[in-house]
């Protein structure tokens, strides 16, 4: 097993990389078990194709596991979804003892996250993350939310898991096209902090029946864990980690939670802000022409339609927005991402046409 430590002091945790290791969780989660309810969150198909399985194996070694599943997609991340699931959990009789198990991609573990922080003002959580995109970025760092009205994740926390535990061999159980969308956010971590592992993706990409997905898991795990051990918060560096995010958001809201997954939004989103930053002398033409030509690797929707005025009116609305000013990630160089609060709104507007 690899183990990867994300060192905030008192906060501090594991991330556990292990093939097969839903199998080992019962003896693995044992010391931790002290007679309080467990709660699996998820989805019901996963709880079909695992789940039920865990929930049993977690029975049988003494635990008291039930579980709550949420619906499929971006419509769960609701405050109506959150507050059925608060009842729920008091209806079953939950306590400040209680711990919940995060079982799923991006979508569980932002609400069970959120749920986690406020429930009982905080109880204690895993994450077990099924998705690519969840087992290198969001099952990591705290960040937990749900969406409203005006924009994604407008409303959350940063709140840590007491571990993090990945399986990478779930990846062969999901659709193919979810695993690429995932590769988008994992391109993100080369682009912004190791020019030698985006050089490799692109490399594993030219045969994706080959690619090493657990290899890459661990590389991106091991640079997001750095990252938020330096900058919890995200008061700095932290912030390099919403490359491509910024246009990416605003397409996930622009054409519906849903119509695009989020991992091939930050993808395009990337696209974009590599454009930018070469644009405005940060970044090479051709160091721009190497991430796009990795990026167009992979098998991303065509967005025709999209207003640039309606994009812009999402990204003045982004969380990046501080005091009115827009810190937008760019790149420096490849591997080296930077932060830019003088990116003018017509070169917002310009850049998506690297995407249409």
């Amino acid at each position: 097993m690899k183990t990867i430590q994300v060192q905030l002091g008192e906060r501090s945790y594991s991330i556990n990389v292990e093939s097969g290791i839903l199998r080992k969780l019962p003896s693995i989660l044992s010391g931790q078990n002290h007679g309080q309810k467990w709660i699996i969150i998820s989805q019901y198909n996963l709880m079909e194709l695992i789940g039920f399985g865990l929930m049993s194996d977690l029975n049988e070694a003494g635990f008291k596991c039930d579980y709550i599943t949420l619906p499929v997609g971006e419509a769960a991340k609701s405050m109506n979804e959150f507050s059925r699931i608060i009842s729920q959990l008091i209806e079953m009789k939950c306590d400040r003892s209680t711990t919940i198990l995060s079982l799923g991609g991006g979508v569980v573990g932002d609400v069970s996250g959120f749920v986690a922080s406020s429930f009982m003002r905080g109880i204690q959580y895993y994450q077990i993350p099924t998705t690519l995109l969840a087992m290198v970025d969001s099952s990591i760092g705290g960040k937990t939310g749900i969406n409203i009205a005006e924009g994604k994740n407008l409303v959350g926390s940063i709140y840590q898991p007491q571990g993090v535990l990945i399986d990478p061999d779930i990846l062969d159980s999901l659709p193919r096209e979810e695993v690429i969308a995932g590769l988008g956010e994992v391109i993100k971590y080369g682009a912004i902090h190791d020019e030698k592992f985006l050089n490799n993706i692109s490399e594993w990409l030219d045969d994706i029946d080959s690619f090493p997905f657990a290899k890459a898991v661990l590389r991106a795990c091991e640079i997001k864990a750095e990252i938020v051990s330096l900058d919890e918060h995200e008061g700095g560096l932290r912030k390099l980690l919403n490359f491509g995010h910024t246009v990416g958001h605003a397409l996930e809201a622009h054409l519906g939670y849903g119509k695009i997954r989020h991992g091939e939004a930050v993808a395009l989103g990337m696209k974009c802000a590599g454009w930018v930053s070469s644009k405005m002398g940060f970044m090479s033409v051709d160091e721009n022409i190497s991430l796009t030509n990795t990026i167009d690797k992979l098998s991303l929707p065509h967005v025709s339609k999209v207003d640039p005025n309606t994009i812009l009116s999402y990204v003045k609305k982004d969380k990046k927005m501080r005091n009115g000013i827009l810190h937008f990630v760019v790149l420096n160089t490849l591997g080296e991402g930077n932060t830019c609060d003088s990116v003018p709104d017509n070169l917002i507007k310009e850049s998506l046409k690297v995407i249409q």
